[in-house]
């Protein structure tokens, strides 16, 4: 079972620097999406043999979410069941037979930390979330959870100390939810690869320079971790400031 992950940072640009036959090419069970940045009715992109499940933000071209599948889900839900964290479309759940199928998109700090507490505010409630969901069948998360979690996930880990993603705080928050009981797949299976990232800011040719952070992710209930067969990061693959993600489960 192939499940990939993209923070595609707006869909619609996304699709015309080639999403669609991405998406063909990688030929996934599950595909989900962070920052599809769109509204109900803004582009139909139908894939023949997937169904598709969006969550959109309130406010325009902003957040968002959405998961393609070749399966059909037992249920399907949209966000956590707190008022405080749905309004920006953050989060698509699908119960599974054997497991859910979570796809996220994680709250950025901002320039000067000024989404921090909201942020600390959101870590708890999700891992809470998780947490509860893992008590009833294992839990599949990916998405883009904007942290770099140890110094080796970013180039500069030196000059980006307590910048938006690589705080103190937020790190821990990521550590605690590992404790909590999941695994950070793509180190599960390369411990100490360095200089594989998952996203470069657009400016100072950072991408050329493989000047990157590796905040996309797939965490799984540990008692999965048996089934786990591999994990990629495809950095050749553009048309996003983020790259997609990959996940193989044996099933």
């Amino acid at each position: 079972m192939k499940l990939i992950s993209w923070n595609v940072n707006g869909i619609r640009a996304c699709e015309g620097k080639g999403f669609s036959q991405i998406f063909q090419d990688l030929d996934a069970d599950f595909f989900c999406l962070q920052e599809t940045k769109m509204q109900e009715g803004q582009l139909d992109l139908k894939f023949e043999g997937y169904e598709s499940f969006w969550n959109y933000a309130e406010k325009k071209g902003y957040s968002g979410t959405a998961i393609f599948t070749k399966h059909h889900p037992l249920s399907v839900s949209y966000g956590i069941g707190i008022e405080e964290h749905d309004h920006e479309g953050r989060v698509i759940t699908l119960e599974m037979p054997d497991f859910y199928m979570i796809t996220v998109y994680t709250p950025n700090s901002q320039d000067g930390l000024k989404r921090l507490d909201y942020r600390m505010t959101w870590e708890d409630a999700f891992r809470n979330y998780l947490m509860e969901l893992d008590k009833k069948k294992p839990v599949i998360v990916c998405g883009d959870m904007n942290v770099a979690h140890k110094e080796i996930d970013l180039k500069n880990p030196k000059t980006n100390r307590q910048n938006a993603g690589f705080t103190d705080e937020e790190r821990e928050k990521f550590s605690v939810l590992l404790e909590s009981g999941f695994t950070d797949t793509f180190r599960y299976f390369y411990p100490d690869l360095t200089d594989i990232y998952s996203w470069w800011s657009y400016r100072f040719k950072a991408r050329e320079r493989n000047s990157g952070w590796r905040i996309d992710y797939f965490l799984v209930s540990n008692r999965l971790t048996p089934l786990l067969s591999d994990a990629k990061i495809h950095t050749e693959i553009l048309g996003s400031d983020h790259c997609p993600v990959e996940l193989i489960i044996d099933n």
